[in-house]
Formats: structure tokens, sequence, C-alpha cells
């Protein structure tokens, strides 16, 4: 009896740790990407955030050649675009927006970097959020297991007397320092801002950890002006075990008759064993959805 029941709870034993290790394999990686999106880099733009002491010192540092970080060219004109920066605040939650300007008044939101802040001195909250246009819905970078209060820019926009940060330049008007210069491509941009990739301060997410966004008054600007194409393509791959299953989507946005229209069009899931003993590819039609 006494065998029988410490051989019950071995096999017990190890069927928990067969799930846990099956659990722990699980691995979803989101890559989002449009041909709009290939010139900015959101898990960089999160790094420059963190490394800046101010706001004007991230705007600088977002749109200087030499840290190569920017690298949008959404008007298609052969010139990089200039990435202005400005900030609208309610209470303690600040939406800070990444506004490329195209044109005389014609300003493209690219992304928001929205911070909060909850009770106590270290429970802060951020998180970089792509444009829906130009990087698909849900898209989000966080840091991961990170306590944010340390970095300067955050000491920066709490101080106690503080006022929103608008940014003094606009189409054709640019700081000293700054000229037009010509786009990389996808290949060279990517190997560019490899090194920011490499930090594990920050995950892709989709879902939103900052909950207080709304209660700050801001209405995206978009312009007819970006000629980049906005079809988002996104690959999540889950890993479990040895199985691996990798799914394709692509939304399209596009207006007919003042109306929006989704397309969304999943492509191939397959899954596969180790040894490629067995493969299956399912494809999946268009679904479209319809929004008045």
């Amino acid at each position: 009896m006494r065998y029988f029941l410490i051989k019950s709870v071995s096999m017990l034993l190890l069927v928990v740790c067969f799930c846990v290790a099956n659990a722990q394999d699980d691995v979803t990686i989101v890559a989002p990407t449009s041909e709009a999106a290939e010139g900015l880099d959101l898990q960089a733009v999160s790094e420059l955030f963190k490394d800046s002491k101010n706001l004007e010192e991230f705007e600088k540092n977002l749109n200087d050649p030499d840290e190569g970080v920017n690298n949008l060219d959404l008007d298609d004109n052969g010139d990089v675009d200039y990435i202005r920066v400005v900030e609208e605040i309610a209470d303690d939650t600040h939406v800070i927006i990444l506004q490329a300007a195209l044109g005389e008044d014609q300003f493209q939101d690219v992304a928001t970097i929205e911070v909060e802040k909850g009770d106590g001195d270290e429970a802060y909250n951020m998180q970089v959020h792509g444009n829906d246009e130009i990087y698909g819905e849900n898209y989000y970078v966080a840091p991961a297991h990170v306590h944010i209060h340390t970095w300067p820019v955050i000491a920066w926009i709490y101080r106690p007397v503080y006022r929103p940060y608008r940014s003094a330049f606009y189409f054709g008007f640019y700081p000293r320092w700054w000229r037009p210069y010509r786009p990389v491509t996808f290949n060279v941009y990517h190997k560019r801002t490899v090194r920011f990739r490499k930090s594990t301060t920050f995950s892709v997410h989709r879902t939103t950890r900052v909950r207080s966004v709304s209660r700050v008054k801001y209405q995206p600007r978009r312009t007819t002006l970006v000629k980049k194409k906005t079809t988002v393509t996104r690959k999540t791959t889950v890993k479990r075990g040895n199985k691996k299953v990798t799914k394709t989507t692509k939304v399209t946005k596009t207006k007919r008759g003042g109306k929006k229209k989704t397309t969304v069009k999943k492509t191939k899931v397959k899954k596969t064993k180790k040894g490629g003993k067995k493969k299956t590819t399912v494809k999946r039609t268009k679904v479209r959805r319809k929004k008045k």
C-alpha cells in the first residue's frame, strides 16, 4: 500500500511538472508591419524615451540621423519626415503624441506614449501605442517588469510645476541642426536598430495597460498626404512544446462612400512537429466588416 501511494504521488508530480514545462514553452510573438510603419520601430522609440532627460531631448534624439531611429517617409517624397512631439495632460495621465509634419497644418499621428501615475511613489505605468492606421489595431510596446519611476523623463514630466510640452517646430520650420535626409532600405534600417531590440526592457502586447487614457482629450490627427501603404501584416507565432503554429493576418482600412471598411485576410496556419513528420496547412477565407 505504501509503495502504491509513493508511486501515485510520483506520477502526479511528473504530470504537474510536464504541464508547467509546456506552459513555459508557450511563446507568442506579435510582429505587425506595414509599408508605412517600417520606418519607425516603436521598441527603439521606447528605448530613446527611457534614456532621455526630458521631452525636448527625446524629440531631438528621435530625429537625429546619427541615432538612426526615424526612417519614416509617409508622403513618399524621398526625404525622412520630421516627427514633432506634443503632449496632452489630464490629472496624472500624460499622452505624448508623435506627429509627422507632412504639409502646412497637415499632421499624421504615428504613435502615442501614454503614462499614468497611480497611488504610491513607484506606481507609474506606461506604454507606446502605435497608430491603428499604421501599425494595426491594438499594437502596444510596454516595459517588462521594470520600475519606470527611476527614469529621468518620468521625474521631469511629473515635477510639481509642469506645463505640457509642445514642439516649436512644424512643416517648413525645423531645428538648425536638422536637415532632410534620404531614407534607407528596410534591411539596412532593421540592422541599424537591432541594438534596441536586443534589450529586454520592453515587449510587444495586444492589450492596453494604461487604463486612464480616456481622461485625456485627444483626437488623433490624420492626413491624406500619406502615400505609403497602410496594409498591416501581423504574424503571430505560438510554440507549444514541439508544435508550432504560425498565423498571418492582413488588415486593410479604406473608406468608400464615407463609410469605413475593414478587410481581414487570414492566410496560412502551419502546424509542425520535430523531425518534419507532420505538417498541416489550413487556409482561411476573407472576413469583411463594415463600420458605419
